[in-house]
């Protein structure tokens, strides 16, 4: 098991993360209220699984807790190509993906002068410490994104942890059982999945090529120019514009994107605003109101969301959204 810490640049709560996914569907995560946070996912290289607890120290002297995490690292089938990081460099690799799970891999230090701006002043004092919670990786995010297409979210969610129950890792962590999605080496194997079309099935299988291919490689998508990165992760089958943003956002963890395709968000945004009704629909209008969240526009947006999510109007059915933070997930179905 190997251990690491990071030391958080800005503010951050991972009591905060924990709580988002409780009540974040395709998580289906399950808090054990002893603030550890349990983590099965597969790694980057595509074949490996990794299992990992995540703490954080008590804050002292107004500063931010250290965020500690210890791992295991399980190969895969087939092993890993020779470029891909062994020992050390492999360590690395996973501590990397831990921070950018967590958010933890960008400087938040000027977040906190965003709050000259009462919308964003008002969505810390909502949600203090909270840092967007990724998807393990932009090929899990992109799965997730092909198994919920047209189908409820909650649905959505019980064939996600099917497939992860019947193909996945199964690891002990902590006390706890948890199983990983199929790495994208095992993902491209499956034949059946009940409640999956044979067309999502051939798109799962593309899409856990491309990842093997790099075409999802997180770095990669945050160095490309944002309009471009999206382009190329329109191309990939069954990602369109909603789930490109969704790959690019919350799989890659980009914090400064404004969603261009997030109805939920341009209504909350415009009314926060006194911009009126039509506005909603003008997503160029609303991205240039948001140019005064960069370089955290990611980060605001989300913050956005939740609260939308926290304060359901009429006509608020959507598909992907987390529920409030500040909450378990309530009976019936959640969006």
């Amino acid at each position: 098991m190997t251990a690491v810490s990071f030391t958080p640049a800005g503010p951050f709560s991972l009591a905060a993360s924990i709580r988002f996914l409780e009540g974040f569907t395709p998580a289906s995560y399950h808090d054990a209220a002893d603030g550890i946070l349990r983590l099965a996912f597969p790694a980057d290289d595509g074949t490996s699984v990794v299992a990992a607890t995540v703490r954080q120290d008590p804050a002292t002297g107004g500063g931010t807790g250290t965020v500690r995490a210890e791992f295991t690292v399980h190969p895969g089938t087939p092993a890993p190509a020779e470029a891909a990081p062994t020992g050390a460099a492999a360590d690395e690799a996973v501590r990397a993906q831990l921070a950018r799970i967590l958010s933890l891999d960008v400087d938040g230090t000027g977040f906190p002068a965003l709050a000259a701006d009462p919308l964003v002043a008002g969505l810390m004092v909502d949600y203090p410490g909270l840092r967007p919670v990724c998807f393990h990786s932009p090929y899990e995010a992109a799965a997730w994104a092909v198994i919920g297409n047209r189908i409820r979210m909650a649905q959505a969610s019980a064939i996600k942890a099917r497939i992860a129950s019947r193909h996945g890792l199964r690891v002990h962590i902590a006390g706890q059982t948890l199983h990983a999605f199929p790495t994208p080496a095992v993902l491209r194997t499956i034949s059946h999945v009940p409640g999956l079309t044979d067309v999502k099935i051939q798109r799962l299988h593309s899409l856990a090529e491309a990842a093997l291919d790099g075409q999802l490689d997180a770095a990669r998508l945050r160095a490309l120019p944002a309009d471009y990165a999206l382009a190329d992760l329109r191309a990939l089958p069954g990602i369109g514009p909603f789930s490109a943003e969704l790959v690019l956002i919350r799989g890659a963890g980009h914090p400064d994107v404004f969603p261009r395709h997030e109805p939920r968000v341009h209504r909350a945004l415009a009314a926060a605003y006194g911009l009126g009704a039509p506005a909603a629909a003008d997503a160029a209008r609303l991205a240039a109101v948001a140019d005064r969240w960069r370089p955290y526009r990611s980060w605001v947006a989300t913050l956005l969301r939740i609260r939308a999510q926290d304060t359901p109007g009429p006509g608020s059915a959507c598909q992907g959204a987390p529920p409030p933070v500040t909450s378990r997930a309530r009976g019936g179905e959640q969006c």
